[in-house]
């Protein structure tokens, strides 16, 4: 099947909140620099991005953790294109990346590694902005670096 693309633009009017976890979550990206989840007291998944009810027994989930920043390659694409169709002087490579033990996964770029040599399982870790830069978003998470093996 040949790839399509679409071009133009498509119309979209939205009003987002983060919701009492979403906030939790961004105000700990911005104020400590590092990622909390939700655990379940009843079935004790770890939910990252953190919820406020488990989806598998319906519990009241109000148990903070921190969830280290490092984990595995689970999917990736190389973007050779940005988002005008414009060629990219380097490629970007953008994994979603899940953590041992936690449910859920976080989506970002993967910086300091050619496309060659990406793989699926490949170990990173989370680097953020510095506290300065830091606005309470997704985005204090700069990007993801692997973890040399060896």
């Amino acid at each position: 099947m040949k790839p399509r693309a679409w071009k133009g633009e498509i119309p979209v009017q939205f009003l987002y909140t983060a919701g009492v976890a979403g906030e939790r979550f961004f105000t700990g990206l911005r104020d400590q620099g590092k990622l909390f989840g939700t655990r379940c007291p009843e079935c004790k998944t770890i939910f990252l991005p953190p919820r406020i009810f488990c989806e598998r027994c319906f519990s009241g989930l109000e148990d903070w953790v921190e969830v280290k920043g490092r984990g595995r390659v689970y999917s990736y694409t190389v973007l050779h294109r940005d988002r005008k169709g414009q060629p990219l002087n380097q490629p970007i490579i953008v994994a979603m990346v899940k953590f041992d033990g936690v449910n859920g996964s976080l989506i970002n770029i993967v910086a300091g590694v050619e496309p060659k040599n990406m793989r699926i399982g490949m170990e990173v870790e989370a680097v953020f902005k510095d506290p300065a830069e830091r606005k309470g978003s997704i985005l204090d998470i700069k990007e993801f670096h692997a973890i040399s093996e060896g």
